[in-house]
């Protein structure tokens, strides 16, 4: 295992990167304000969820399989981008009213959570991210790498997951506003497509580093 000094040092630059605005951070906020609380949290589990992939991809080494092989990465890569624009192309042309979708049932809400996981897992930033910064953190006579990438990966997540929540929280405050200006929550879900949209293109078009 890693030593307390190293775990500590760890969790400290984890969070401030869990603090910078990120698609992840963004998806989150998108969601709790036209959707709501639920939603928003829903959204930060899902998000949480596929971390997880990322944790357990990398400590059974196939994060670097992404890394090294240029076609793996960008089938992933298109992939992802696909899924944020199908999104965000249906928010912006279908876009449902704001005072339902908040009264929706707990099925929606599997939805987001599923979208959430979807959109994590499909950004193979996320994998060369922890394929970037856990190995700083790693030491081999301490014990098994794949356990400590475990470690140090579910410490990072769950931190995310925390401040994920904290977003979700402070944005769905403006739901109430929202539901009260029925053409202002079309205008802001059709804001949320075109970022779902925007998300998309930068992904497809990110390079490796």
């Amino acid at each position: 295992m890693p030593s307390i000094h190293m775990t500590l040092l760890f969790m400290a630059a984890g969070l401030a990167l869990n603090f910078t605005p990120g698609p992840d951070m963004l998806y989150v906020a998108a969601r709790s304000t036209s959707e709501g609380r639920a939603a928003g949290l829903a959204s930060a589990i899902g998000i949480f969820v596929g971390c997880l992939f990322h944790i357990a991809a990398m400590a059974f080494g196939l994060s670097a399989l992404l890394l090294r092989v240029p076609s793996a990465y960008d089938a992933v890569r298109f992939l992802g981008a696909g899924y944020l624009v199908f999104l965000g192309v249906r928010a912006l042309f279908w876009p449902a009213d704001l005072a339902a979708r908040l009264q929706a049932k707990a099925a929606s809400r599997t939805a987001v959570f599923l979208q959430g996981v979807w959109t994590n897992v499909l950004n193979p930033k996320v994998a060369l991210f922890f394929l970037a910064f856990l190995p700083q953190f790693l030491a081999p006579a301490r014990g098994p790498i794949a356990v400590q990438i475990v470690v140090l990966g579910l410490l990072f997540n769950t931190t995310g997951l925390f401040v994920n929540g904290g977003v979700a929280l402070l944005a769905s405050r403006a739901t109430g506003w929202l539901r009260r200006r029925p053409e202002a929550g079309r205008g802001l879900q059709r804001f949320t497509g075109a970022l779902f949209v925007g998300l998309g293109v930068r992904l497809a078009l990110a390079s490796r580093r």
